[in-house]
């Protein structure tokens, strides 16, 4: 959608507040590999939720903001299956990697958390 493109992620698929980052830490499963660690809880609404955790040991702020917008950017790109709440945890090598090796251990991830969409939309 156009104006999803240019506002980025709709405010519907943003994972916000303290509770809801914690009941996915809490009670979600997770997988990791050197870039990204992936965490993922069902939820009961009827769209995906996402949010991004980018601690400050990966750098300054524009390293850290250059990650974040990486990760959106891979994630906006990817089908994901509805109904899940993630939460993506930037690593430490996240902040020296390109933008495309980024999206590849993102896909990687949902892949291996079976949260791909591989349906494909015939319009």
């Amino acid at each position: 959608m156009w104006v999803e493109a240019v506002l980025g992620m709709a405010k519907i698929a943003r994972l916000t507040g303290r509770q809801v980052f914690a009941a996915v830490y809490t009670e979600g499963r997770s997988w990791s590999n050197n870039l990204v660690a992936l965490r993922a809880l069902p939820n009961d609404l009827g769209s995906s939720r996402y949010g991004f955790a980018v601690g400050k040991r990966l750098g300054g702020a524009v390293d850290r903001n250059k990650v974040r917008r990486r990760l959106r950017e891979a994630v906006r790109h990817t089908p994901v299956k509805e109904g899940w709440d993630i939460i993506l945890v930037a690593r430490h090598n996240a902040a020296m990697t390109d933008y495309d090796t980024l999206k590849k251990a993102t896909e990687e991830l949902l892949s291996r958390a079976q949260l791909l969409d591989n349906r494909i939309d015939k319009a």
